[in-house]
């Protein structure tokens, strides 16, 4: 069993920055594929980025290249999303999730664990 919790959401005025944390329970964290989704009010749960075991290949969504980076420690357990150039529609509770296969999924449907999210609120 894995055990995911977000922290580092909050309140940011647009043009800010933000950087989520995801720490995992589990020995074999580092064998995991990991991603971040975000689901806005109303709207499905999206893929933002994802990110290898190894943390040598990383994938993001369109809206966010450039601006979002995913990142990992394994010794510490802990996946991050540096969020900048914040913008309003970026506004969503960000979910982590775990695929313990390794494989890097760009939908909800491929990840087995994950966390309770965290809310990210960006004022204009």
């Amino acid at each position: 069993q894995v055990q995911l919790v977000e922290s580092g959401g909050g309140l940011v005025q647009a043009g800010g920055s933000l950087r989520l944390s995801c720490a995992a329970s589990g020995r074999t964290f580092s064998s995991y594929a990991m991603g971040w989704f975000r689901q806005a009010p109303g709207k499905e749960r999206e893929f933002v980025a994802a990110i290898r075991w190894s943390g040598g290949n990383t994938y993001y969504a369109d809206s966010v290249k450039g601006r979002f980076t995913i990142s990992r420690d394994n010794a510490k357990n802990t996946v991050y999303l540096q969020m900048n150039s914040l913008k309003p529609e970026d506004t969503a509770v960000y979910y982590c999730a775990a695929d313990p296969t390794g494989s890097v999924n760009y939908s909800p449907l491929g990840y087995d664990y994950w966390g309770q999210g965290t809310q990210v609120t960006v004022s204009s």
